[in-house]
């Protein structure tokens, strides 16, 4: 059987080879991109021809390989710089993804600006790699860590952000898009606020990069951070950008090879950005793939990429509803294409395992949100979370996979 779809969208499946196959003898229904979404050919072809014609170390090397790869993994930066409108290549910063960043700013802004007293505003929604970060720093600084409450809808409290800001608070840190509910959160205004009482904030970008653009002379965010395998790119990469002044007043986060400018045992001298923060050999071959990812993003009509993933969404969200029983958790009006759920007396796990039996790749459990559910009262959901590359057609084979596997439990 194959999936059915227009002829401009079935060009674009075919630069993403692994949906072109069968899972137990069903065609394969990718709707588990929240976690990571698959490549395009270009960026999978960008990181073969690293290896087969460019593989050598960056920056430190004379040989015309180094050259070469340098060159490659430096436009990457240029790229992102571009995609996300900063002020200067030396604010991107390269990690090996969303939770390396959040790290990087809570082990070393975190360290040198906290001390006991302080506070640190996060909202209900965050995941888990927003949480625990500030929880390590506020425990040894002797911080306090306070959350923004959300409605029925999965939205902030926007009437309970004032009160929860004040002159003792120090860095506020959410995320951009819900990466469990979908809900787009209205940073703009927290981050007005936020600045208003003297305090930076930080955006947890990995699920908005690649549903809408990211404009940060807009967003005026202090920091920004994204994980490449969520935006069509390689796994193990990241980027976090800071602006000038603050990355240049917080202390390194590791030591090591290409984060100095010289060494004795007496003394050493760190680096300039955005080096003092990307200490030892990186994942060259990964970034030189996030590049072409980047790339493919930039070739893409964004209008149309949005109105097909309303339509997908609004789409499902139907469809789901002619199912008795059945709950979707986030039903803010600002939302991308994530949908989590709750059939009544049905386990999410159980409902998980018999989709994958029929090809439907979904996400089970609290999506590393395990406060956000326990706020609703449930152990967590099925998450159907959906891409560029699927198709109402696919929205039909699941919810049929969905009413077989529920006659199946019955």
């Amino acid at each position: 059987m194959e999936i059915l779809q227009q002829p401009e969208q079935a060009t674009l499946r075919k630069e993403f080879p692994i949906l072109h196959q069968s899972v137990n003898g069903y065609p394969l229904v990718y709707f588990d991109n929240a976690a990571t979404t698959q490549k395009p050919l270009s960026v999978i072809e960008s990181i073969h021809n690293y290896y087969t014609k460019q593989n050598a170390n960056i920056h430190r090397g004379a040989h015309h390989l180094a050259h070469i790869s340098t060159v490659a993994f430096e436009e990457t930066r240029s790229k992102i710089k571009s995609f996300l409108n900063a002020a200067h290549s030396e604010e991107i910063i390269f990690t090996s993804g969303t939770t390396d960043s959040i790290n990087l700013v809570a082990q070393t802004w975190g360290r040198k600006n906290l001390n006991a007293g302080d506070e640190i505003l996060l909202s209900m929604l965050e995941h888990h790699s927003n949480i625990v970060p500030w929880q390590m720093i506020a425990e040894e600084k002797g911080a306090i860590i306070k959350v923004i409450p959300i409605n029925e809808a999965g939205e902030w409290q926007l009437d309970a952000i004032d009160s929860l800001l004040s002159n003792r608070t120090k860095i506020v840190a959410v995320n951009h898009v819900s990466n469990a509910l979908g809900t787009i959160n209205p940073v703009k205004i927290l981050i007005d606020k936020s600045h208003a009482v003297g305090a930076i904030i930080l955006l947890d970008g990995a699920q908005a990069v690649s549903h809408f653009a990211v404009d940060l002379q807009d967003l005026d965010c202090d920091f920004y951070c994204f994980s490449g395998h969520k935006l069509y790119g390689p796994t193990g990469t990241g980027v976090l950008y800071g602006k000038q002044e603050l990355l240049e007043a917080m202390p390194p986060y590791r030591g090591g090879g290409e984060m100095i400018k010289s060494v004795s045992f007496e003394k050493t001298t760190y680096n300039e950005l955005p080096h003092k923060f990307e200490a030892g050999t990186p994942n060259i071959g990964g970034v030189i793939g996030l590049g072409a990812a980047i790339s493919f993003m930039q070739s893409q009509d964004w209008n149309q990429l949005h109105r097909n993933e309303k339509e997908l969404l609004d789409y499902a969200t139907s469809r789901l509803l002619e199912i008795e029983g059945l709950k979707i958790y986030g039903t803010s009006k600002s939302k991308v294409a994530v949908i989590s759920f709750l059939i009544d007396g049905v386990h999410p796990y159980d409902l998980g395992t018999l989709l994958d039996n029929q090809g439907v790749a979904v996400r089970t459990g609290h999506h590393c949100t395990e406060p956000l559910w326990n706020h609703f009262g449930v152990v967590g959901s099925v998450r159907a979370s959906f891409a560029m590359y699927n198709t109402e057609e696919e929205i039909d084979l699941f919810i049929a996979a969905l009413k077989k596997s529920l006659q199946l439990l019955k």
